[in-house]
């Protein structure tokens, strides 16, 4: 009788456990390892590939009728055209073949050690890429001695003519002059190893478009980019030797291999692959490359090393997680956090890169027909050029790592826009004998408009520092979204930024020179009638066309000057403090319209035409932060949502559109909810965010961007040194997050079944500066300020 008590006991004492462990699991927020991607089949082609990356280096990783593929890529490898080159694909076949048949498959992103993992048949394959040094890396263990044939697959191993819409992929596109040539790499065994490389030859596409726009008399003064580029590296390994060449086709593009196979069979196998990249003759490129192979021969296991406690600190920085109440399914809300961390792994796959993440794809595009079946060309495609760099569509990109405390990695662009500054400046001299850098939104990475959009066809009297171009023209203000985050380095981590402000007011000082200068072309008064700047003709983003005093650029203008002005006062000279100080009484006050009774936000004063979807009238909401939750008058930035007739038109969560950002800043938790579930769910393809094609390319990473933009808004915002925690986040979403604020704060919350579980403020000082907004009204929210 008493074992049977005892018995009984232990049952009930299992049962409640049991419940207690569901009830548990119910209510548990996933953590990083729930994200890793695991596939356990194999894939059809490279469309199914998984990312993986470090440094300045991205790849394509897919195991495909039972060989290991990958293609890798490097931030900076432009050719000639500027064309953004991939480096070239590596096929791995073992013998005996452990990856053949389905059974026991697993292929597995790991993202807290930031490696793929891939394993069957008692066969192992570790591939990572050192962060610090561009060395892609393959260890292989298996159970039983294999011989390993490691291929190197070439598109670009003869000439190759490009026409029609392949030439999209470079800085010509649909207007090249000539045959575009898109010359061989030169491919060699060397040393029982592989070398490869691509040298720039002496004719560019810089060179073309300097003479294209008349800026010949400053050639010799310019940076230019892509003159005496040599790009590759070299592949080996220790039990690997030269086995021949072979020709092949993948995905309908010709290629030819290079075979390096294992002198014996053996249950260990590596491969390294070492890269470089220089601007410099031939014989300097090549002694660098032999010189970093030497000395990094034994180097892998602290690298490795390295590498795996780069990577965790980075998850550490900061995190999104999130779950459905009551819920362990892998639901909607499950995956905006998943693709919220796997889409910041992509952009951390090139933290360190000479060139910023390109919004069209980044390091990791794929053969072109996967995207659309009728671009048939090699895998260096990309729609929207691969040297060109979109202003609108790069902000997205990088406005996340602000609050994702990714400070390191944003000093890509940031110093890209500082490498041009001289070109730019130099472009205002040239054509308007006035000061300030002149940034176009099309630009090259030598800092002139792309070539195609500046139009050869042009009016023989036509300003040729202006861009013929209906989308483009006197759209000048798209630069000040990166002097914004330039001076967010200083406001959110108390970075130095002192190198950033000439630069800021040479951007300032070309709209306050330049507009003076057309109001003089056009009469004898060059401010208007209240003293200010008439910022005509103008442009309210690509959208509204020949606008007077375009809200954007009032906005931009605005903000800037006075954060400047703020941020960086003791660095300034007298002279540039007299300067801001006066030049922020030219600018003009912002516009106004009414709908049924509604004051909304204008784009402009007045504009002649609408040539695009974008919202420039909700700019001065995001991401110029006039309005919003916490801020005077945001009912005028709701009115401006809920009645503006275009911004209703235009609202969707395709690509870069901005509308879950819009919705979140003005704490319309509803809206946003539906927004930011539609832009962060899953891609169409197997690797969750490989969004696109959108209006770009795939994977979209303007896309990307602006959902890490609408989930960060929706749970973090910031208002005359409050901190709103909350401020469009829904109740019934669990969720665990770490994200930046500014006065090098962090904010580290968990919210469990609509309780604030955890709050951990640092410095902890700011905690008196934090209000939970969560379940607050719409009304609550006008009421703030």
């Amino acid at each position: 009788m008493k074992n049977l008590v005892g018995e009984k006991t232990m049952k009930n004492t299992t049962l409640i456990m049991l419940l207690f462990t569901t009830l548990c699991l119910k209510a548990q927020i996933p953590a990083l390892d729930n994200y890793n991607q695991v596939w356990t089949t194999q894939s059809q082609n490279s469309s199914e590939s998984m990312p993986l990356g470090g440094g300045d280096i991205g790849m394509n990783v897919w195991v495909e009728k039972g060989d290991l593929y990958f293609y890798f890529s490097r931030s900076g490898t432009f050719d000639e055209h500027n064309t953004l080159l991939k480096l070239g694909r590596v096929k791995i076949t073992l013998s005996p073949n452990p990856f053949e048949g389905a059974a026991g498959f697993h292929q597995e992103l790991k993202l807290k050690d930031g490696y793929i993992f891939v394993e069957q048949n008692d066969t192992k394959i570790k591939l990572w890429v050192d962060v610090f040094k561009p060395i892609i890396h393959l260890d292989l263990e298996s159970k039983t001695p294999l011989k390993m044939t490691a291929s190197y697959e070439c598109w670009r191993y003869q000439n190759h003519n490009s026409k029609g819409k392949e030439n999209n992929a470079n800085s010509y596109k649909w207007a090249p002059q000539g045959d575009v040539v898109i010359f061989k790499d030169s491919i060699a065994f060397e040393n029982n190893g592989l070398k490869f490389y691509h040298r720039n030859r002496e004719q560019t596409v810089f060179d073309v478009a300097v003479k294209q726009q008349k800026m010949e008399s400053v050639k010799d003064q310019m940076m230019n980019p892509i003159a005496n580029l040599t790009f590759g590296g070299f592949m080996k390994g220790d039990n690997l030797k030269p086995d021949g060449t072979y020709l092949g086709k993948y995905q309908n593009t010709d290629f030819k291999g290079f075979n390096l196979t294992s002198v014996k069979p053996s249950k260990k196998h590596s491969l390294e692959i070492y890269l470089n990249t220089s601007q410099s003759d031939f014989e300097t490129w090549n002694n660098g490359l032999k010189t970093f192979v030497d000395a990094n021969k034994s180097t892998a296991k602290q690298a490795e090393k390295n590498t795996i406690k780069w990577w965790n600190n980075f998850w550490n920085r900061s995190f999104i997680y999130t779950q459905k109440n009551q819920s362990i399914e892998k639901d909607s809300v499950y995956q905006i956090g998943q693709n919220y961390q796997l889409f910041r792994y992509m952009l951390g796959c090139n933290a360190f890169g000479k060139y910023p993440t390109k919004f069209n794809g980044g390091l990791f595009t794929v053969d072109p027909v996967h995207t659309n079946k009728d671009l048939n060309f090699t895998p260096d495609f990309r729609n929207w050029g691969g040297g060109t760099m979109t202003a609108q569509n790069q902000r997205l990109v990088y406005f996340p790592m602000v609050k994702s405390g990714d400070f390191d990695m944003m000093k890509s662009q940031l110093d890209y826009y500082l490498s041009l500054q001289k070109n730019a400046e130099l472009r205002s001299k040239v054509y308007w004998k006035h000061n300030g850098a002149s940034f176009t939104e099309q630009l090259e990475n030598f800092g002139l408009p792309n070539p195609a959009e500046y139009e050869w066809k042009r009016p023989a009297d036509y300003d040729p520092g202006m861009e013929y171009n209906a989308w483009l023209e006197y759209e000048w203000d798209t630069v000040f979204e990166f002097c914004q985050m330039m001076l967010q380095q200083k406001e959110y981590a108390k970075e130095d930024i002192q190198k950033y402000n000439p630069f800021i007011i040479s951007c300032l000082r070309f709209f306050d020179e330049h507009y003076q200068y057309l109001a003089k072309q056009r009469g004898r008064k060059i401010l208007d009638g209240n003293g200010h700047l008439i910022l005509f003709p103008g442009s309210g983003a690509e959208t509204y066309k020949m606008a007077n005093n375009a809200n954007s650029t009032i906005s931009a203008l605005k903000v800037i000057t006075e954060q400047l002005l703020k941020l960086s006062e003791n660095e300034l000279s007298k002279e540039d403090l007299e300067y801001l100080k006066a030049f922020q009484t030219r600018i003009p006050p912002l516009n106004f319209r009414t709908f049924d009774g509604h004051q909304t936000l204008a784009p402009a004063k007045t504009w002649e035409r609408i040539n695009n979807s974008e919202v420039p009238q909700l700019y001065p909401v995001y991401p110029w932060g006039i309005y919003g939750v916490g801020k005077p008058d945001l009912q005028t930035a709701l009115n401006t949502w809920k009645y503006d007739p275009e911004a209703k038109k235009f609202r969707s969560h395709i690509g870069w559109k901005q509308d879950n950002i819009f919705s979140a800043r003005l704490g319309l938790t509803e809206e946003t909810k539906k927004y930011n579930l539609l832009k962060m769910a899953n891609s169409e393809r197997r690797f969750p965010a490989f969004w696109g094609p959108g209006y770009d390319w795939v994977p979209d990473h303007n896309w990307g961007g602006s959902g890490m933009i609408g989930m960060q808004e929706m749970l973090l915002q910031e208002a005359d040194g409050k901190i709103y925690l909350f401020p469009a986040w829904p109740k019934e979403w669990n969720v665990h997050f770490k994200l930046y604020a500014k006065q090098n704060t962090t904010i580290e919350a968990e919210l469990l079944n609509g309780e604030l579980k955890v709050l951990k403020v640092i410095p902890e000082e700011r905690k008196k500066d934090v209000i939970s907004l969560l379940g607050k009204s719409e009304a609550e929210k006008i009421k703030l300020k």
